[in-house]
């Protein structure tokens, strides 16, 4: 040790010198490491650290340990009992010029190293807070001089605001590694774009929303990710965006952006966008999120909302006697029609007069078709005003007409993969037989309003009560869709031709309204059933379900009020019906008069509403515009 120079051969310049020179062009790790060598060998002694504090375990690990011309990694040193304990609590520089194990007998470290002088200087940041320390040792004793403590100090705030730059970087590259973190999770596209409106960074989600890699766009035009019209629209959404004021530069883009993918495929977007500006640069950042799933998401909803609508619209309307009763011969050949057309998709027509259980025919066919897991969609033609079949139809766009305060799906949309079963087929207007023939024809159409092509898979059932062929003879029929229809005409018998069905469905519709109500009913008797028997039924299955119904109400112990329920000219006895037929004479103008009565009845039942379900030809059992035309030519007009 006699041979090592004294730092007395320097003075505080070449000191500084030395050192400065030995960091100048060192940071971080190395920085630390050139300047504990340096100033051990400017003093000449045996040790020299600069460490960084960990508060919570009162430790000091080293950043850098220089002794006896070698390095030491990893030093960790606990500060309890030691000099540098009290340059960390006090925040003072320490000189121990001698006798230091002596004064700090705890410190385990000290005596190994013969330690016999220190010095150290807390590493303070700007708030005074320790950060570490900066220290020496020696084996023989370091007598004070102001100038070395000064090196200390300087070199001290050096390694300070090293150390300070250091954390500062560790921060930035934290936040930038949970910022990078949180975006590449994120699942919104994010895009970064300068103020060219270049890509500079996009996220995980817009890679996979674009289908293009941040390497590939990078520096590119963020408009070749939009539509032509987004495109123009973008660069006037930017200059509004910078006309807001300081603090609130973002804007919620109203309507979306029409986004398209790599390969051309457009979509559309929900989008932000933001201003901030990075030396003095402007920069925007846009969140994205491609909206076609939600889109169709929220469609299915409405779609599947709508169907629930109309299914419980048909639910309310079925007579609650779902299957077909009778076992008739003429019934029996219907059966066979519906077993043998149910395994196609072939559209089928249904004729027969009103009342005969044309509905009930349709639905049999699709529940034994391979459609009956999808709905079936029922439309009466003849009881929704002209101007909205279309509409219910097709549907419509929201503001396509007065009253269309949002998008509806139609009963075409809503029978997709399913059935349609159009009623009173003959009442549709002849410009909209034109649609109807190019849906059966090419399975597409408009919805009101809008310009998009809707492509479905929907079978046709229609029904009708009028002559179709005579229609097309006389022009309000279109030729080719009557033949479109006509693929496989079923006839529905009326109930006078159905013989003993007649008391079979009597039967069955007793003791369903007679369980509905809660009352007892005796079977039927055979005075009863002549009477049934006799009638001529012109409302079909329809009158004699009222009929019964009116019965089992007005029943007396049981006994069914047929003489309420029906006409009182009906008797089974051929006197009566002689005398009934003779007194049922009546002449043209009677027979108008009593059809004039009886319609007014209807309408003002109804409040003198023509169409719909509470509408009087709806009661009256015939289609509205033939209501409107024996209206019309009757005279009949609204009371005042």
């Amino acid at each position: 040790m006699t041979n090592r120079k004294t730092f007395r051969d320097l003075d505080e310049d070449q000191a500084l010198r030395i050192i400065m020179e030995g960091t100048a062009a060192e940071t971080g790790e190395n920085f630390f490491k050139a300047l504990v060598e340096n100033l051990a060998k400017v003093l000449n002694i045996k040790g020299a650290w600069a460490t960084e504090y960990n508060k919570d375990n009162r430790q000091l690990n080293s950043l850098a340990f220089w002794i006896d011309g070698q390095w030491i990694d990893e030093y960790r040193y606990d500060i309890s009992g030691t000099p540098c304990e009290a340059v960390v609590e006090d925040k003072k520089l320490i000189h121990v010029a001698q006798n230091v194990i002596e004064l700090y007998p705890d410190d385990p470290d000290l005596e190994p190293q013969g330690a016999v002088s220190y010095i150290g200087v807390p590493l303070l940041d700007i708030d005074g807070c320790v950060l570490g320390h900066l220290a020496v040792f020696d084996t023989k004793p370091l007598p004070e001089e102001s100038w070395v403590n000064s090196v200390f100090r300087i070199f001290a705030a050096r390694a300070s605001a090293e150390l300070q730059r250091l954390r500062a970087e560790h921060d930035v590259r934290e936040r930038e590694e949970k910022l990078s973190r949180l975006v590449n999770s994120a699942m919104d596209a994010i895009i970064e774009l300068n103020n060219m409106l270049e890509v500079i960074m996009m996220n995980s989600a817009a890679e996979k929303v674009f289908g293009i890699k941040v390497d590939l766009i990078r520096g590119k035009s963020f408009l070749n990710l939009l539509s032509d019209e987004s495109a123009e629209r973008f660069p006037e959404l930017i200059k509004d965006l910078g006309s807001q004021p300081e603090g609130k530069r973002y804007l919620w883009i109203s309507g979306g952006l029409q986004a398209k993918t790599s390969d051309g495929t457009v979509f559309p977007a929900d989008a932000t966008i933001s201003q901030y500006e990075i030396s003095r640069r402007r920069n925007y950042t846009i969140i994205l999120r491609n909206i076609n799933e939600h889109l169709e998401a929220k469609n299915k909803i409405k779609l599947l909302s709508d169907e629930t609508r109309y299914l419980r619209e048909e639910i309310q309307e079925l007579n609650n006697f779902g299957e077909i009763v009778g076992d008739s011969e003429v019934l029996k050949r219907v059966f066979d029609d519906i077993n043998q057309v149910s395994k196609t998709d072939s559209t089928v027509i249904i004729l027969g007069e009103t009342g005969t259980g044309k509905e009930l025919v349709a639905r049999a066919i699709h529940s034994t078709s391979k459609r009956n897991e999808n709905p079936l969609i029922r439309m009466n033609c003849g009881v929704i005003q002209p101007n909205l079949i279309e509409s219910e139809l097709f549907g419509h766009e929201k503001g396509a007409f007065t009253g269309a305060t949002s998008k509806r799906e139609g009963r075409f949309k809503l029978a997709d993969k399913g059935t349609i079963f159009l009623d009173e087929v003959g009442e549709l207007p002849l410009e909209l037989q034109t649609k109807l023939l190019r849906v059966l024809q090419e399975g597409e159409f408009e919805p009101v309003g809008s310009s998009e092509t809707i492509k479905v898979d929907v079978r046709v059932i229609a029904a009708t009560n009028v002559n179709l062929h005579k229609a097309t003879e006389q022009g309000t029929f279109r030729t080719d869709l009557y033949y479109r229809l006509n693929v496989f005409p079923i006839t529905v018998p009326t109930l006078r031709e159905r013989g003993e069905d007649i008391i079979k469905l009597a039967e069955a519709f007793s003791k369903k309204v007679s369980e509905r109500i809660g009352v007892s009913i005796e079977p039927l008797s055979d005075e009863q059933k002549m009477t049934l028997l006799d009638y001529d039924w012109p409302g079909n299955v329809r009158e004699l379900q009222n009929v019964i119904e009116l019965a089992v109400i007005t029943s007396k112990k049981g006994i069914l009020n047929l003489e309420r329920a029906l006409p009182r000219t009906l008797t089974h006895k051929e006197d009566n019906k002689m005398q009934n037929a003779e007194q049922a004479l009546q002449t043209i103008e009677e027979l108008q008069e009593m059809e004039k009565e009886n319609i007014i009845r209807a309408l003002a039942k109804t409040n003198w509403r023509v169409y719909g379900e509470k509408g009087a030809a709806k009661l009256l059992g015939i289609p509205p515009t033939t209501l409107s035309s024996k209206m019309k030519s009757l005279g009949i007009k609204k009371q005042k």
